[in-house]
């Protein structure tokens, strides 16, 4: 890798999740949900989105949005699990970002809201298209992901370093 070395950051939020009577760490997803990740991953084998590392939230509802994601795509990156991610503010997620190894061009993050969803406002720069807008407008629902891209080492990720190249919402599915 050098220092103009492309990289690219997938952000997923959860699915829909239930309310049952459990801890919030361990909401399990609703009907709906256990609908929208498949479609999710889907559009990543349609938009050619082949991450070399997925990072999850240990949430219930992150993991299993990640394993119905995962199941529709034709390349299953490695994945580690990080407690971090849940609950996590943003600059915990920019640190978090700032730990991918130099080997990995794509990142996946598997996390929840309002981090996902500030990552993606704090990284993006600029905007490609009308994705910028959509995001803004209709802000990051569940099984929503944003795809930023920007050039250099992950640990040089900071506000403004990157550009939302794509984003996308079950809605449009």
């Amino acid at each position: 890798m050098t220092a103009d070395s492309p990289r690219t950051i997938v952000l997923l939020r959860h699915a829909k999740a239930d309310w049952p009577s459990v801890p919030d760490h361990e909401r399990p997803l609703a009907e709906r949900g256990r609908l929208d990740a498949p479609a999710a991953g889907r559009r990543f084998t349609d938009d050619g989105i082949t991450p070399d590392l997925a990072v999850c939230s240990t949430a219930v509802r992150t993991r299993d949005t990640w394993k119905l994601v995962a199941h529709e795509m034709t390349h299953r990156p490695r994945t580690v699990y990080e407690e971090r991610l849940y609950d996590a503010r943003l600059g915990d997620l920019i640190a978090l970002v700032g730990e991918t190894p130099e080997d990995v061009d794509s990142l996946l993050l598997i996390g929840h809201n309002p981090g996902m969803h500030a990552l993606a406002e704090a990284l993006a720069g600029s905007a490609e298209g009308d994705a910028g807008a959509r995001m803004k407008s209709g802000g990051f629902p569940t099984a929503a992901f944003a795809v930023v891209t920007f050039t250099g080492p992950w640990k040089s990720v900071e506000h403004g370093v990157g550009r939302l190249t794509g984003f996308w919402t079950p809605h449009e599915a």
